[in-house]
């Protein structure tokens, strides 16, 4: 079972189904029906496991940026769906992606939805 990691515990971590957004994994990536593991600060020894959760939707989002999203057929991430992942708008959280992941990474990534199994 893989880890999917947080590094702050955001308010949509105790709804029974909540949506995340992650980069394309380099081995394999993220499947419906697949169940991880949600860790709190997963790299730290305050490490934290919360509890288990199914991938039950998975849709490719791009960060609106200079690069145009109608060229890839990719939707871009709303202002809606950013304020629901815990940033104040789509532009906060394309800033906070490139400050932590680097300006030259692509914004091309998978939003997943994920529904607990069990209480937390």
């Amino acid at each position: 079972m893989r880890i999917l990691g947080f590094s702050k515990k955001w308010n949509k971590l105790s709804f029974d189904s909540f949506t995340t957004f992650r980069f394309e994994r380099r081995d394999t990536d993220w499947e419906i029906g697949e169940q991880v593991q949600v860790v709190y600060k997963p790299r730290s020894k305050n490490r934290e496991v919360l509890g288990v959760a199914t991938v039950v939707g998975k849709n490719r989002r791009l960060i609106p940026s200079a690069i145009s999203y109608m060229a890839l057929n990719v939707l871009p991430v709303t202002d809606a769906e950013a304020i629901a992942d815990g940033f104040e708008s789509v532009a906060g959280m394309r800033e906070w992606l490139q400050g932590t992941h680097g300006k030259e990474r692509a914004l091309l990534m998978n939003k997943l939805t994920l529904r607990k199994i069990g209480d937390w």
